[in-house]
């Protein structure tokens, strides 16, 4: 299917909002936070997409949320998961660890209100 319906919360109604297509330039291999929860809508519907866009076969992102590790993204490897943005016990911060120095992440978040 080409086209896909990102829904909100107690609701069926699509998400109108998003950050942009942006793109994270890594200066070496700290972990970086890309989005903190306290910026966004507490328990919400949130989607997020992540693609690392290198094509060197061992160079991954590794992500997690609220310090957690959800898994790496490999070269050319991408997810689109959703994100409550919770912070009610634990920052649910979304950060990611590079592999190398000098990586790219090409990311949106999609904003349920």
């Amino acid at each position: 299917n080409t086209t896909a319906t990102l829904t909100g919360a107690g609701n069926s109604t699509g998400l109108t909002l998003a950050s942009g297509l942006s793109r994270k330039k890594t200066a070496n291999t700290a972990e970086y936070t890309l989005f903190a929860a306290a910026d966004y809508t507490d328990d919400k519907a949130h989607k997020l997409y992540l693609k690392n866009i290198s094509t060197t076969a061992t160079e991954y992102f590794e992500v997690q949320i609220a310090g957690a590790v959800v898994g790496r993204l490999y070269a050319g490897d991408w997810a689109l998961f959703p994100w409550a943005a919770d912070t009610t016990g634990t920052n649910c911060d979304v950060d990611i660890t590079p592999s190398a120095a000098d990586m790219t992440l090409e990311y949106m978040l999609f904003i349920d209100e």
